[in-house]
């Protein structure tokens, strides 16, 4: 069944118009009558029927609201230190198809790039890849890419687990955390730069919550990291 994300939903109508409306009647030439699906961008989905069409606009009747299967009980967020140009696009990408709950960039001492006026463009362009990367992977939720964030501005606190990825940790591997944790609600993960993070920055996580582990015997990449520990994770707590 064809899968579309609609924020215009308004008791057991909902609107399509935009792009949406446009491949629906003029690619895949869909009538009243014909069933689709539904995502309302939270994490709930419906089937749907449409029950009328317009040059500008497809309504279709909804049926009862459920939580979908493709979303995780928890939720996890990746806290990510800008890498170096064009990373960025593929780690919202990869972790939106694996199943991330929100992406959040940051900045610290050891970034090689630096943000100017005109990142919140590239913002919108990461949300627009979210999207298409949420649509492809039969997600009924499109994470979040929040605004660029300094390091020393994160509270760890606010989250149950705030992990964060550290080359220099040599006891607590993530599974052994994972395990300590019991049962989190919300999950924070933070991957270093290309350089790494300082120890300073690190003390200062730890000072305030944080957990630092090892992902392993072998050092990963920045762009890599993320999505190895957002795998490993998720594979512990799904059911």
């Amino acid at each position: 069944m064809r899968r579309f994300f609609c924020d215009n939903i308004s008791g057991s109508a909902a609107v399509l118009s935009g792009d949406d409306a446009h491949h629906i009647l003029r690619v895949l030439r869909m009538k009243a009558g014909e069933t689709l699906s539904i995502c309302d961008g939270t994490g709930g989905e419906y089937d749907a029927v449409i029950a009328s069409v317009s040059p500008d606009a497809v309504v279709c009747t909804l049926g009862e609201r459920r939580r979908s299967e493709a979303e995780s009980p928890v939720k996890i967020t990746l806290f990510q230190c800008l890498p170096k140009t064009g990373k960025m696009e593929t780690i919202v990408q990869k972790c939106t198809e694996l199943g991330v709950f929100a992406v959040e960039p940051v900045v610290c001492a050891r970034c090689v790039v630096v943000p100017n006026k005109d990142f919140e463009k590239k913002r919108e362009r990461y949300s627009r890849v979210a999207l298409e990367a949420a649509k492809q992977s039969r997600r009924a939720m499109v994470p979040q890419v929040l605004p660029l964030v300094e390091l020393k501005k994160i509270d760890p606190k606010s989250f149950d687990l705030f992990l964060v990825a550290y080359e220099e940790e040599e006891t607590r591997t993530l599974k052994t955390a994972l395990r300590e944790a019991g049962a989190p609600a919300t999950v924070a993960l933070l991957i270093g730069p290309e350089g790494g993070l300082e120890p300073d920055e690190v003390k200062r996580l730890a000072a305030n919550g944080a957990i630092c582990v090892s992902l392993g015997r072998r050092i990963l990449r920045t762009e890599t990291a993320g999505m190895a520990m957002l795998a490993q994770i998720l594979y512990e707590v799904e059911p």
